[in-house]
C-alpha cells in the first residue's frame, strides 16, 4: 500500500485485508473508548483499596483527560508524516505499558502519573485508528468501513461499563487496566502482520510541539486549581495555579495565531456557526461528564449498589445512542439541527433531574434509575449526531477533519473543567465523599447543576444555530453527511475524517 493520496489503490472492505485492518482499527479504538467509561464505576473500590482521597480520584479521571485533551490535535499529523501504521502501533503498545504501570499501582501518586502516559497513548492510537481506515480503504468502502468501525467502536463504549462493574467486583479494580494488555497485544499483532503502511508523502514542516504543552499546561493549571479548592488552601495555593494556566492559556493562543502550521488553526473560529456550536459542546459535555463522573458513586455509595449493578444502571443510555444515533442525524439532516439541538439537551435535562430520585432508599432500579437513564439516553440521541453534522457543515471541506477534532477535544476539556469543579460546587470535600448522606445532599445539586447546563446548551443553540436543513450548505462543499452515523458519544462526540479529496485527518495542522 502506498500513499493515502491515491484512493482507487486502496483495499477492498470486504478483502481478507480490509477486514483485519477494520478489525485492527476498531480493537485499537476500543480499548481507549473502554477507558472513557470504565474507570468511573471503579472510583469508589479504588479510592478504599488505595486510601485515596476525593482529589486524588479526581486526577485519576483528569490525569488521563489532561494529556488526551492536550495532545489528540497533535496526534493525526504524527501519523500523516511518520507512518499510520507506526504511530498507531506506538500509541497501542504506550497506551498498554501505562495500562500495566496503572494496574500495578502502590499509591494513588503513582496511579495519576500513569493515567498521565495513558492519555499520551489514547492521543496516539485515536486519531490513529481512524487514519488507518481513511487511508487504507478504496474510495468508493471508505464511508462503510469509517461507519463500521465508529459504531463497532461505539459496543466497546458501551460496555465498558459493565465490564468494569464485573471486573471491579471479580478479580479487582487493578484488572479494568490490565485487561488492555492481551488486548494491546492481539492489536499489535495484527497490525505488523496484515495492515499496510501509508503515510503523507507531501506533509512537510515542523511540529506545534510548544502549542500542545501550553495547551496542557494551560489546562493543568486551572484544573489543580479548581480540585485544589475543594479542600482548605490558602488563597496563593489556589491563585497561582489559576494564574499560571490562564498565562499559559494566553501564550498558547498567541503561538497558534503565529504559527503557520498550528495544532489549532483559530482560522476555524471565524465561523460563527462553528463557534457557536463548540459552546454548545462544552455546555452538553460539562453536563454529560458531570453525571458519569457523580452517579456510579451515588449508587454504590448512597445507594449501595454493588460495582456491577452500578455499571448495568446507565447501560441504556449508552444502547439508546448506538441504536439511535443514526436515525436523529438523519432527522436532523431533513429538518435541520436549530430543533435537535434545542429540545435534546431540554430532555437530557430531564433525565438528569430524574436521577434525583437515586437516594440510599432507592430500592427499585425499574421505578428509580431506569425512566431517568432512558430519558437522559433519548436526549442525548437527539443531539449527538446533529452536533457533529453542524460542526462538520461550518467550515470548508478541506478543514472538516480539523473542525471535528476541535469539537472532540472541545468535549474532552469541558469534562476535564466539570470533574475538578463540581465537587467544590456541590460542597463534596475528602471527608464527605465516603459518607451516604453527604453524598447523597452534594448529589442532588450535582444534577441540578448538570440540567442547568443543558439549559443553557438548549438556549445557545435555540439562539446561534440555523434553522435551516444541512444540507443547503452542500452548495458551499461543505462536508454536511457524517460518516460515523452509529456511535456512543457519551465521552465525545465521534471523530470524524477529512474529505475524501483531501485525507486530512483530525490532528492534522
Amino acid at each position: 500500500m502506498t500513499a493515502v493520496e491515491s484512493p482507487a489503490d486502496g483495499v477492498p472492505l470486504a478483502s481478507a485485508t480490509g477486514r483485519w485492518v477494520l478489525a485492527c482499527s476498531v480493537l485499537g479504538s476500543g480499548m481507549a473508548m473502554l477507558d472513557g467509561t470504565i474507570v468511573t464505576i471503579a472510583l469508589p473500590r479504588l479510592g478504599e483499596d488505595l486510601g485515596a482521597s476525593l482529589a486524588a480520584l479526581q486526577w485519576t479521571v483528569n490525569g488521563y483527560l489532561l494529556t488526551l485533551a492536550g495532545l489528540i490535535l497533535l496526534g493525526g499529523g504524527l501519523g500523516d508524516r511518520y507512518g499510520r501504521r507506526k504511530v498507531f502501533v506506538v500509541g497501542v503498545v504506550w497506551f498498554a505499558l501505562a495500562s500495566a504501570l496503572c494496574g500495578a499501582a502502590p499509591n494513588s501518586g503513582v496511579l495519576i502519573a500513569a493515567r498521565a502516559l495513558q492519555g499520551v497513548g489514547g492521543a496516539l492510537l485515536t486519531p490513529g485508528s481512524l487514519a488507518l481506515v481513511q487511508s487504507t480503504f478504496r474510495q468508493q468502502d471508505r464511508a462503510k468501513a469509517v461507519g463500521a468501525w465508529s459504531g463497532l467502536g461505539g459496543v466497546a463504549g458501551a460496555i465498558g461499563p459493565f465490564l468494569g462493574g464485573y471486573l471491579v467486583d471479580g478479580p479487582g479494580w487493578r484488572w479494568i487496566f490490565l485487561v488492555n494488555l492481551p488486548l494491546a497485544a492481539v492489536v499489535v499483532a495484527i497490525a505488523v502482520r496484515h495492515v499496510p503502511e501509508s503515510r503523507d508523502r507531501t506533509a512537510s514542516g515542523g511540529f506545534d510541539v510548544l502549542g500542545a504543552v501550553l495547551a496542557a499546561l494551560a489546562l493543568a493549571g486551572i484544573t489543580y486549581a479548581l480540585i485544589s479548592a475543594s479542600g482548605d488552601p490558602s488563597a496563593l495555593e489556589i491563585a497561582l495555579p489559576a494564574v499560571a494556566g490562564v498565562v499559559c492559556g494566553w501564550a498558547f493562543l498567541r503561538t497558534e495565531r503565529r504559527r503557520t502550521s498550528p495544532m489549532l488553526p483559530l482560522s476555524v473560529f471565524s465561523s460563527k456557526l462553528f463557534t457557536s456550536t463548540n459552546l454548545v459542546t462544552l455546555c452538553l459535555y460539562a453536563a454529560i461528564g458531570g453525571v458519569f463522573f457523580v452517579v456510579p458513586v451515588q449508587l454504590q455509595i448512597a445507594a449501595g449498589y454493588s460495582a456491577l449493578r452500578a455499571g448495568l444502571a446507565t447501560l441504556p443510555v449508552t444502547v439508546l445512542m448506538l441504536l439511535l444515533s443514526a436515525p436523529a442525524g438523519a432527522l436532523a439532516q431533513r429538518i435541520g439541527p436549530r430543533w435537535p439541538l434545542t429540545v435534546g439537551p431540554l430532555v437530557t435535562a430531564c433525565g438528569m433531574l430524574l436521577l434525583t430520585r437515586i437516594s440510599p432508599g432507592s430500592s427499585s432500579y425499574v421505578l428509580d434509575v431506569l425512566p431517568a437513564v432512558v430519558v437522559q439516553g433519548l436526549g442525548m440521541c437527539l443531539f449527538v449526531a446533529p452536533l457533529t453534522a453542524t460542526v462538520l457543515a461550518s467550515v470548508e471541506v478541506d478543514h472538516a477533519g480539523v473542525a471535528s477534532g476541535v469539537n472532540n477535544a472541545a468535549a474532552r476539556v469541558a469534562q476535564l473543567l466539570v470533574v475538578a469543579a463540581l465537587p467544590l460546587a456541590i460542597g463534596l470535600s475528602d471527608q464527605a465523599y465516603r459518607s451516604p448522606h453527604a453524598v447523597d445532599t452534594a448529589f442532588g445539586k450535582a444534577m441540578v447543576i448538570c440540567a442547568c447546563l443543558c439549559v443553557a446548551a438548549s438556549v445557545l443553540a435555540f439562539l446561534l444555530v440555523p434553522s435551516g436543513a444541512l444540507d443547503k450548505a452542500a452548495d458551499e462543499g461543505a462536508p454536511v453527511r457524517p460518516e460515523c452515523t452509529a456511535h456512543c458519544g457519551v465521552t465525545a462526540p465521534p471523530l470524524e475524517p477529512g474529505s475524501p479529496s483531501t485525507q486530512g485527518t483530525p490532528g492534522t495542522g
